[in-house]
């Protein structure tokens, strides 16, 4: 239980662990899409009534969003599909395609509705199992020299995948909470580790003491061997 919620916890971190310029377009296409999500609830919305609706209030023309609706009407469909791949595709490094896949999703809603969502986890779905019986064969290879594609490390893989590509909806109202919050809560101090003492060296381990500089002879005398 406890590495479950480790895995939830490193994985809450890893979503909003992005570069400025990464972090601003996830949170408007999150906002995007969960507006959109949950606005089926009470009947057909289309991605871009989403954004037509606060320009209209803005009183900024809209043309333009009609315009590119009507252009990908009928159009835009096969998109569906490159979104699930894309959300295949996210690991916690790559994050950026995730976002990319439900802007994908969004644009083939504007031809096909919601059923765009259904067709991209179908291609996801589909893809994971087909990595998977390929997987089979390598349920006991060794990766030194070679590449394989190994089930349990498959199945943590499309995981990860799944877990941050679901919560993309979640990014903004979550980065807002978290800003609302974090004045008003008191994290644990962190435990410091004590640094640990080096093991002290056996006799044997000792270099043999270097040999001492023969003594030098003053100037104007000789040596003994020079006197004879």
């Amino acid at each position: 239980m406890k590495e479950h919620r480790r895995e939830l916890e490193r994985l809450a971190r890893v979503v909003v662990d992005r570069s400025p310029w990464q972090l601003g377009p996830a949170l408007l296409v999150s906002a995007w899409a969960l507006v959109w999500v949950v606005g089926q609830v009470f009947g057909p919305l289309g991605p871009l009534d989403v954004v037509r609706a606060p320009l209209r209030w803005a009183g900024v023309p809209v043309g333009w969003v009609d315009a590119v609706g009507a252009w990908c009407a009928g159009r835009t469909g096969w998109l569906a599909v490159v979104g699930g791949l894309a959300w295949a595709m996210t690991t916690a490094r790559q994050q950026v395609s995730a976002v990319l896949g439900w802007v994908c999703v969004m644009c083939a809603a504007e031809s096909v509705g919601y059923g765009a969502v259904h067709r991209a986890l179908l291609t996801f779905a589909v893809f994971l199992a087909v990595v998977g019986v390929l997987s089979i064969p390598g349920r006991r290879a060794f990766v030194v020299d070679r590449i394989a594609i190994i089930p349990k490390d498959v199945a943590r893989a499309a995981a990860t995948s799944v877990a941050l590509s679901a919560v993309v909806p979640l990014i903004a109202p979550g980065v807002v909470v978290a800003g609302l919050l974090k004045p008003y809560v008191t994290r644990p101090p962190r435990s410091r580790s004590e640094p640990k003492e080096q093991p002290v060296a056996a006799k044997s381990d000792h270099a043999p003491p270097a040999p001492r500089p023969a003594p030098r002879t003053p100037l104007g005398t000789t040596s003994g061997r020079d006197a004879g």
